[in-house]
């Protein structure tokens, strides 16, 4: 399968962005049914470059997450990368992963620290294990042929007290150890996003692709209990459109297409190197965001 390198590539050389979306392990057999018979065919009309699965709270998903991603790749025959984190995982359990992916025909990586079980609490190394993701991605760059991503946030990882400028030379250093591209927690002022990527690219001399994560909302009370969760900030006027919102579901949703719509645009304008949804295993506001970029493509 096509490392996500290269796709970044040739997109930059055709002058176009790469659009993927990420989808998450679903919970119970019907969400999993829905997923691959009604929401990626309908994702992937719009000729995603890309998609990505998440692992779970402490690797929690490690075998579905694999199972998932070469499913998508066999049956859909989309590029598709598997997330993989350090929680709760000595080295010989994850180069047991690693080479479980590459008997699956699974050559590309997102490589994340993870957050501690239960998302509480200081992350603690599991023993023999690593205890930063520039050691998981130095790890597989050593020993397999895959091409790894990194996350990144714009407005600095929420557990990094020392501020952003920190977080942001800490995922210098999980670049410089071997990541080909970097794609971000979700944001939604571009402002945050722009000072990120000029700091990273023109104080720190970072050369590889970002990548920004976009998240339309769905609802109220689900964007807030997001951005509790990861720390990033939702702006004033936006914040008080949602609250006027928050007793209808569906109102929020379209105000989401919306305003990611204007997002996208925006950043596309500013000449980003593509695009990646969390579209939560739904495919509707995605897909008319993704619409509605058509000419962009």
């Amino acid at each position: 399968m096509r490392h996500i390198r290269d796709i970044h590539q040739q997109k930059k050389s055709e002058g176009k962005p790469a659009f993927s979306f990420e989808f998450f392990p679903p919970k119970t057999e019907k969400g999993e049914e829905n997923l691959f018979a009604s929401v990626l065919p309908e994702l992937q009309a719009m000729a995603p470059d890309y998609c990505s699965v998440t692992y779970g709270a402490g690797g929690s998903t490690r075998d579905t997450t694999l199972d998932m991603v070469e499913r998508i790749q066999r049956d859909f025959g989309l590029v598709c990368m598997s997330h993989l984190t350090c929680v709760q995982a000595t080295q010989d359990e994850i180069a047991q992963v690693l080479q479980d992916a590459e008997k699956r025909n699974i050559s590309n990586i997102l490589a994340l620290r993870g957050d501690p079980p239960g998302g509480v609490g200081p992350f603690e190394a599991t023993e023999g294990g690593f205890a930063y993701s520039k050691d998981l991605v130095a790890f597989i760059k050593a020993n397999h042929d895959m091409s790894i991503g990194v996350a990144g946030f714009p407005e600095g990882h929420i557990a990094c007290k020392e501020g952003k400028e920190v977080d942001w030379a800490r995922l210098k250093e999980k670049v410089d150890a071997g990541a080909d591209f970097v794609v971000t927690q979700l944001f939604f002022d571009n402002e945050d996003f722009l000072r990120f990527r000029d700091h990273m690219v023109k104080e720190l001399g970072m050369e590889q692709t970002i990548i920004p994560g976009i998240l339309p909302v769905l609802s109220t009370r689900q964007i807030q209990r997001f951005t509790e969760l990861c720390g990033a900030t939702i702006p004033s006027p936006m914040m008080q459109r949602l609250e006027g919102l928050s007793e209808d579901d569906a109102a929020a949703t379209a105000f989401g297409i919306d305003y990611a719509i204007d997002q996208c645009e925006a950043l596309l304008k500013e000449g980003v190197a593509g695009l990646h949804f969390y579209c939560l295993n739904k495919a509707h506001s995605t897909l008319e965001v993704a619409k509605a970029l058509a000419s962009y493509r």
